[in-house]
């Protein structure tokens, strides 16, 4: 399966000031993301980005920007799935074609190799339409969730825990994107839809499902990067 990997990189993050070129231990945050990919089995990774500076850095850590994203693509509210669109139509009109797509946000910089490849493999071997990374919620399970009435009452939604401080362990388990892995085939993609209708899970372990949007969460990155990936 021949798979394209895709780095979606904006520059103007709002959240934090050049965010995916930000430092994260000793190398800009961008750079787990390229090491990770170009180790991988994608048959090719490229950075889609509308900034000369992020490009420039991208290029020095080895990765591969082959076009500077349009700016309608790079606003606020661009939504994700054009920009693979555009990344895919840019190698098809060379005759470049992919069986598959992975988008690898740089803002979850902890994937490993063995998650990518994992991922990959598991979209080849269940003939699903799509892979997507998931953690478990675990001490926010939606169970435990309300409702806040006009009044500030706080209301019990259909799907609430049997009864008031039930234990974790008697609750189903449920899972949330973290952001590291979205694979799905061409096909899918083109109907505009990261999901489709068979969506399997790639499960990651929640030390490695940091996704980086805020200052705080940067300062929790490094810190579970000292005390857990070290």
């Amino acid at each position: 399966m021949k798979v394209l990997g895709v780095i979606p990189a904006r520059g103007g993050s709002k959240g934090v000031k050049n965010k995916n070129i930000k430092l994260l231990g000793d190398k800009p945050l961008i750079a787990y993301s390229i090491e990770a990919a170009k180790a991988s089995k994608l048959a090719r990774t490229i950075v889609s980005t509308d900034s000369e500076e992020i490009a420039q850095v991208a290029r020095e850590l080895g990765g591969d920007v082959p076009f500077l994203r349009p700016s309608d693509l790079a606003t606020d509210r661009a939504k994700a799935i054009p920009v693979i669109q555009h990344a895919l139509a840019y190698f098809a009109e060379q005759g470049e074609v992919y069986d598959a797509v992975m988008m690898l946000q740089p803002t979850t910089p902890f994937r490993r190799v063995e998650d990518i490849d994992g991922s990959i493999d598991e979209l080849a071997k269940s003939g699903a339409d799509s892979v997507i990374s998931v953690v478990d919620v675990e001490g926010h399970h939606p169970a435990r969730m309300k409702y806040l009435g006009e009044d500030g009452r706080l209301i019990d939604p259909d799907f609430c825990e049997e009864y008031e401080n039930q234990p974790r362990q008697e609750l189903e388990a449920m899972y949330i994107r973290n952001g590291a892995i979205y694979l799905r085939r061409n096909e899918v993609l083109n109907a505009g839809s990261f999901k489709g209708d068979h969506c399997q899970a790639w499960h990651m372990p929640n030390e490695l499902s940091v996704n980086i949007d805020t200052e705080l969460d940067f300062a929790y990155a490094r810190w579970v990067q000292e005390n857990y990936l070290t």
